[in-house]
């Protein structure tokens, strides 16, 4: 009977409203260091989140966009005459469908509005002089980039006319809000992909593809 007083006298103490205090959250410092922790840990927080801390290219790339993959992928030529093959940063466009040139038969499965996509970005930049910032280069070694035409991001105005998601999983700042708040308004209005009633975004798409074929 001691120890199961002991163990409900422990279970009470830590659940009594002092010890769910802050400062007896860290029973492991004395008094004067759990006040400089409860002080500078948010503004640690602040600091970390704050813009200086946003991520930066790589590296920029200027040139003329040569062709159109899909909704998120261009080819850029630059003023080297290197072909650089450039993946939008933080969207992701629906999928489009891939029939094989010498049959005429579905060798991939697309997506609603994956044509869509891809004629919405051709029109936008085929052709284009565009200035993409590197984020990352990916397995594929694609150059990850927010692409520009002059001052239009055009990764954002994808999202924001509903030809892609905002690929939350891959975004940082200073672009995850902007491109958040794109899909949503985007989503509210019901433009492009979001008339649907219920669109499956295309990392779900391609797990499910890959399930299908093993």
């Amino acid at each position: 009977m001691p120890k199961l007083r002991s163990a409900v006298q422990m279970a009470a103490a830590r659940s009594s409203p002092d010890a769910q205090r802050p400062e007896n959250l860290l029973p492991n410092m004395n008094r004067e260091e759990k006040v400089r922790t409860m002080i500078f840990a948010p503004l640690l927080f602040l600091l970390l989140t704050s813009p200086a801390f946003a991520k930066e290219p790589i590296r920029t790339i200027q040139g003329t966009v040569t062709k159109v993959s899909d909704g998120d992928t261009i080819q850029v030529v630059d003023q080297l005459g290197s072909r650089v093959k450039v993946r939008l940063y933080g969207i992701d466009a629906p999928e489009m469908e891939r029939r094989n040139r010498k049959t005429g038969l579905v060798s991939k499965q697309g997506q609603p509005y994956g044509q869509e996509a891809f004629d919405a970005l051709k029109g936008k930049i085929g052709g284009q002089r565009v200035k993409a910032e590197v984020m990352d280069i990916d397995r594929y070694r694609r150059a990850v980039s927010v692409v520009w035409l002059g001052e239009r991001n055009i990764n954002k105005e994808m999202v924001r006319e509903g030809f892609a998601w905002a690929y939350r999983q891959y975004l940082d700042r200073p672009y995850t809000s902007e491109y958040i708040q794109a899909e949503e308004q985007a989503r509210r209005e019901g433009r492009g992909l979001w008339r649907q009633g219920n669109p499956q975004p295309p990392w779900e798409f391609r797990r499910m593809q890959k399930g299908m074929s093993r």
